[in-house]
């Protein structure tokens, strides 16, 4: 059991029989003798439906322990990604909602963390910043702006703004999450063809 007012974002919960994971959390104090509030935003990992709940700070929760395996990213289709246990070659599908937008950054042999409940896969733990080439973008440019910006196609086919600096062929690191420019990747100062 965990008390709402410790839920953080990863955790697991079973509300109401069915599994959600906590996406945000945030306390709020009360006024007087009006209780504080933990405001939480839930997906259900089932079906991938989000859930904004209110509970009482110290409400008692039911949290659940997942399964953690590293697979191997095999290929994506239109609506599932497959991975491969690389002990017993055994395949699963997992429903490119639960993978989300990181899908674009997934690659094939990539070594990735997938949550099994029940033995049951129900999500892939993918890292916050990616690497990726820059396929295309407009000349570089070294213009004295800081804040000026140019839209770049990646080679998976995602569209981001990168700095003027930035040229095609460049290895450049992505917020995947938010599908933003980070920084250019360590040792790709030159252009690579």
């Amino acid at each position: 059991m965990v008390i709402a007012s410790k839920l953080k974002s990863g955790m697991v919960l079973r509300l109401e029989g069915a599994i959600y994971e906590v996406l945000e959390a945030e306390s709020k104090a009360g006024a007087a003798k009006l209780g504080g509030v933990v405001k939480a935003k839930l997906n259900n990992v089932t079906t991938g439906t989000m859930w904004e709940r209110h509970f009482r700070p110290q409400e008692r929760l039911e949290d659940v322990q997942l399964e953690q395996r590293n697979m191997e990213f095999l290929f994506s289709d239109a609506d599932s990604c497959t991975f491969m246990d690389p002990e017993t070659f055994e395949q699963i599908l997992i429903p490119s909602a639960f993978v989300g937008t990181a899908e674009g950054f997934l690659h094939a042999g990539m070594l990735v963390p997938v949550q099994f409940f029940e033995s049951r896969p129900i999500g892939a733990l993918l890292p916050d910043i990616a690497e990726a080439r820059v396929a295309t973008t407009a000349a570089p440019s070294h213009a004295h702006q800081d804040s000026a910006w140019k839209e770049a196609t990646l080679e998976n086919g995602v569209r981001i703004q990168v700095p003027l600096f930035i040229a095609a062929g460049e290895v450049v690191r992505v917020d995947v999450k938010e599908r933003r420019y980070v920084e250019r990747a360590r040792g790709e100062r030159k252009r690579i063809a």
